[in-house]
């Protein structure tokens, strides 16, 4: 997917969920305010987190798809990383002010305080939250995998966190309708339910981005599929020196080549660049790869071939 059309679709996806958010947080808290119900209007509350990471997403996106320039030679693309992060605290706050509020009343119930029986309303808007909310899931981690934006992914997890947790305010709602006022407790126990839900989706989203600013390798399997790309080219016996990161959605690739000293530069950098030019098409056309040649040693040390004629052009 070319850059553009990978901005294009991500400012897409990303406007379709804010306009649901924004309808699904007027929805949510009318709701929970009519209805009486604190899981409700923590639900609002993640709603309104939703609609603020979606802002980040399009101001961030935006950076991270600049060019490199004068003063980043690697591109914008940890701008990305950073929108990730972003997203993840605001999460995790959401998370904890949610499980503060609901512990409180919890204590407050048991301590003999009346905080009454949700309405039937805010159970029909947490069953219209989790319908929209998955749909708008699905929707966006399509995309973001297609983009390979993990931004979007990390947005899409959002809608998803948004969805199970108006599973549990569903079920602390209609558990506190259904049995009656003596179980009312049940919907505040439904916000600490969301609000450690919600924590947990944060934890995972600022682990990734936290390794990735930390310049985190990539996983094992992709480092050894990159070998096995660069052993496959003719006349290169091995690699070292293998260097991996992520780069916002990019990879960035660098290693050691080995093959016969008797080669011509022209034929070294001819290989040099068949390997580069299979990572990108494997990895993505703006993928970074930096490549240095080196002649085969023998007993430990290199060789000149003008005077090791013999070992110029082993390929063992």
């Amino acid at each position: 997917m070319k850059t553009d059309e990978r901005e294009r679709e991500i400012y897409r996806v990303t406007l379709l969920g804010g306009l649901a958010n924004v309808v699904l947080l007027v929805f949510k808290f009318v709701a929970g305010v009519l209805g009486g119900s604190a899981a409700m209007i923590a639900d609002a509350a993640h709603s309104l987190s939703d609609f603020l990471t979606d802002i980040v997403v399009v101001v961030f996106v935006r950076l991270s798809s600049k060019p490199q320039d004068y003063s980043h030679d690697y591109g914008h693309g940890k701008y990305e990383t950073l929108a990730t992060a972003i997203i993840g605290a605001v999460l995790f706050a959401t998370g904890a002010m949610i499980c503060v509020g609901g512990v409180k009343s919890v204590i407050g119930f048991f301590k003999g305080e009346d905080i009454g029986t949700p309405g039937v309303i805010a159970l029909v808007a947490a069953l219209v939250s989790i319908i929209v909310k998955e749909s708008a899931y699905r929707f966006t981690v399509r995309a973001g995998r297609e983009a390979g934006s993990q931004v979007l992914i990390a947005n899409a997890w959002h809608h998803r966190s948004d969805a199970l947790s108006s599973v549990g305010t569903a079920i602390g709602i209609g558990g506190a309708i259904i049995l009656g006022s003596g179980w009312a407790v049940l919907d505040p126990i439904a916000a600490v339910v969301v609000g450690l839900l919600i924590i947990r989706s944060a934890y995972r989203l600022v682990r990734e981005a936290t390794g990735e600013l930390l310049e985190e390798s990539l996983p094992g399997s992709v480092e050894d599929e990159i070998t096995d790309i660069a052993t496959d080219e003719p006349q290169v016996s091995g690699i070292h020196n293998l260097r991996t990161r992520r780069i916002g959605s990019l990879y960035a690739i660098e290693m050691h080549v080995r093959m016969p000293g008797g080669l011509s530069l022209y034929e070294a950098h001819e290989h040099a660049t068949n390997i580069e030019r299979r990572l990108r098409g494997r990895f993505g056309s703006h993928t970074y790869v930096n490549i240095h040649v080196e002649p085969l040693k023998e007993g430990g040390e290199y060789h000149d071939p003008s005077v090791h004629p013999d070992l110029s052009l082993n390929d063992n």
